[in-house]
């Protein structure tokens, strides 16, 4: 949906940090999101995988900023300032088209001024559109040690 579709979007939507209460939320969102981009993958199988690096890896070393829209997550990026990697920006399917992830996506570069790398897959036609509008360029490819998919690695740099 657009922002038109969603017109409180420019005035109710609000950025926040993370809370450690926001994480069942924040792996819901991950789980829905990405089984809505990859409907042929079974992202349930993962969510136990996915939990223990968010708590492990994720939350620990990133700083994570919430989307919300009407008191409801709807979104979230997570940075590492240290390494420049924002290793997820997700935003809920009924806000895909909207100014969410642009919203995020600025704020990543505020967390992390210096630069941003990221990975994405090859076949995310969506994402790659956004990150190049947004000025990424592709800086390199690799593969997904998860998923086995290849992925190019794009970064953005002031």
């Amino acid at each position: 949906m657009s922002s038109a579709q969603h017109p409180y979007l420019l005035n109710e939507l609000s950025l926040r940090p993370y809370e450690s209460r926001d994480e069942d939320a924040a792996v819901a969102l991950w789980l829905r999101t990405w089984q809505a981009a990859y409907p042929q993958l079974d992202f349930v199988a993962r969510l136990d995988w996915w939990r223990r690096r968010w708590q492990s890896e994720i939350a620990p070393a990133a700083e994570i900023v919430i989307a919300q829209a009407g008191g409801t997550m709807i979104g979230f990026v997570t940075v590492d300032p240290h390494t420049l990697y924002l290793d997820q920006i997700v935003v809920a399917p009924d806000y895909w088209g909207s100014r969410v992830g642009v919203a995020l996506l600025a704020e990543a570069k505020r967390i992390s001024p210096r630069g941003l790398d990221l990975d994405v897959n090859t076949d995310n036609a969506r994402a790659i559109r956004f990150y190049t509008r947004e000025g990424f360029v592709i800086s390199g490819a690799g593969v997904n040690p998860v998923s086995g998919r290849p992925v190019h690695r794009m970064s953005w740099r002031p």
